[in-house]
């Protein structure tokens, strides 16, 4: 993929339409309900779901049956579920915006009883910089250094963007000395850096990817996949910064074939696609090269500070309600006060 055709497919997937994709006709005579299945994702999904929706058509309890697609904002993509568009399943940034759909009664509130707790990918909040690193960026305190621009998406809307911000809370929180007021501190000084919030990862890659800013705050397997497509870029894995970990699940009046399609997901080949679309594996025992990853053949280093939600926020209820609520969030009412492009 050329750079000019992977950003155009980058603000493509960026707007939350459904797109169908190619795959085996259903049966003559079988239900058109029981044979495609609407898979609902946040907006870095697209080029990664691929692969495996193929490889799912290509087993037994796949080979009847076609996909229609649809990728946005995670946040988005939630309310649009919500609000009426068909989802088999829905795989999204944040436990929040699945709890959304249990609270809509349009998940089983069981859902995240499984032995991965309900997430599909893992990855980590990294720093994507230009070629050959110029402004040598290695560490979240040089991202608040006089100068750097920085480009992280919009939280209202991605969720993305509250990985991001909740990283660098966690990095000047858990430092020495540190506290929940120089917390506070440092990520007001970052998003004075900030020079623009667009509303997904996808439309963040995209605006940088097209030479806005010094630094994108990202997911790693998004780093690696512009890597992959031969975009100039490189990408940094701080010592210390936060599990992503993004949750699936499917609805309750979900195709049958929704259940066997996340468990071929779920399977080794599944786990073993995404992670050559540079997704880290949530099940053990999956290794294989990562074309785009700064070490292909150790593609997904151990970090030495690796920050949780549940072990360093309290968990997604008590973290999005104390940094993101609408009118309360401390992080919101942070981002209100400041004039940020989108």
């Amino acid at each position: 993929m050329t750079k000019r055709t992977r950003l155009a497919a980058l603000i493509a997937a960026a707007i939350a339409v459904p797109a169908a994709l190619s795959g085996c006709a259903a049966s003559s005579g079988a239900s058109p309900d029981k044979n495609q299945l609407s898979i609902v994702g946040f907006s870095v999904l697209k080029n990664a779901n691929e692969p495996v929706i193929s490889a799912f058509q290509n087993t037994a309890a796949g080979k009847d049956v076609s996909f229609t697609t649809s990728y946005g904002a995670s946040g988005d993509q939630s309310r649009a579920v919500a609000g009426g568009l068909h989802a088999d399943e829905v795989h999204l940034s944040l436990e929040p915006d699945v709890q959304s759909l249990v609270d809509a009664g349009i998940v089983d509130k069981s859902w995240d009883q499984t032995p991965t707790h309900g997430i599909l990918t893992d990855s980590v909040v990294v720093f994507l910089v230009r070629k050959g690193n110029p402004l040598h960026i290695t560490s979240w305190d040089d991202l608040v250094k006089p100068g750097v621009k920085v480009i992280t998406p919009n939280p209202a809307s991605s969720g993305s963007a509250k990985w991001n911000i909740l990283a660098a809370w966690a990095h000047a929180k858990e430092a020495p000395g540190g506290s929940d007021a120089k917390a506070q501190q440092f990520v007001t000084k970052l998003l004075h850096n900030t020079v623009a919030m667009p509303a997904s990862g996808s439309d963040a890659l995209a605006s940088f990817l097209a030479g806005n800013g010094d630094v994108l705050l990202a997911y790693e397997n998004d780093s690696i996949e512009a890597r992959a497509a031969g975009d100039d870029v490189d990408y940094v894995v701080p010592k210390d910064t936060l599990l992503i970990q993004n949750p699936a699940a499917v609805t309750t009046d979900a195709a049958p074939a929704a259940k066997s399609f996340l468990d071929f997901q779920l399977s080794k080949e599944g786990q073993t696609l995404y992670a050559k679309s540079g997704f880290r594996p949530v099940i053990s025992g999956v290794k294989t090269d990562v074309p785009g990853a700064n070490n292909p053949s150790n593609p997904f280093p151990k970090v030495p500070h690796l920050y949780t939600i549940d072990q360093d926020f309290g968990g997604w209820d008590k973290a999005n309600t104390e940094f993101f609520d609408d009118k309360t969030g401390t992080i919101t009412k942070l981002i209100s006060g400041l004039n940020i492009g989108s």
